[in-house]
């Protein structure tokens, strides 16, 4: 029987006749991985639930309009990145800066399809956070980590304005050069839009 599964059309086949087998299959088979691919977006393992059930449900809410040739991995992923998309606008309108981002991540979604790809990126960015020289990376953290301007972190350094934006200057340029375009996206991820949902 998971054989037959393992098959696409056979399996959408089975959803959209309401085979409760099917839906079993599909909820064991990726349930986990998913919360582990939304615990990477939301760091927080509730929500991550709440967000994987919800993929569920509405999977099997509309599972008549199923189309019946595409990739059920792919729809389930990306539909676990609409619902914290959702879920992230509820809280904060998404304004034109931060949109570019979510583009940027939407990209990494369709480039990478292993659920573990996103996390790798997340986890090579701390340790390249880590690895940054001692003050650039206190200086990047009070900015990026804190959310103190340059001004408050030269107050708190008891350094220059421009020595604070040389050391988050460096640790950009320094990440980028490390991990290249995705850079941008996974700090955001890491930081910017975890502080601003708090």
């Amino acid at each position: 029987m998971i054989s037959h599964y393992k098959k696409d059309s056979n399996l959408i086949k089975e959803l959209k006749e309401g085979t409760s087998n099917a839906y079993h299959f599909l909820v064991e088979t990726y349930h986990h991985k998913l919360c582990v691919y939304a615990f990477g977006l939301t760091h927080d393992s509730g929500i991550s639930e709440d967000i994987v059930q919800n993929v569920f449900v509405s999977i099997w809410s509309r599972r008549t309009k199923l189309k019946d040739d595409f990739s059920i991995k792919n729809y389930l992923y990306k539909s676990v990145y609409n619902e914290f998309i959702d879920q992230y606008r509820k809280k904060k309108s998404v304004i034109a800066l931060e949109k570019k981002y979510f583009d940027a991540l939407n990209t990494i979604l369709e480039e990478d399809d292993d659920s573990n790809d996103l996390l790798n990126l997340i986890d090579l960015v701390k340790k390249e956070i880590e690895n940054l020289p001692p003050k650039c990376k206190q200086t990047f953290l009070l900015s990026k980590q804190d959310g103190l301007t340059n001004e408050e972190i030269a107050e708190y350094l008891n350094v220059s304005v421009k020595s604070v934006e040389a050391h988050i200057t460096k640790a950009f340029s320094f990440l980028r050069k490390t991990i290249g375009n995705k850079a941008n996206c996974i700090l955001f991820l890491l930081f910017d839009l975890n502080y601003k949902m708090n």
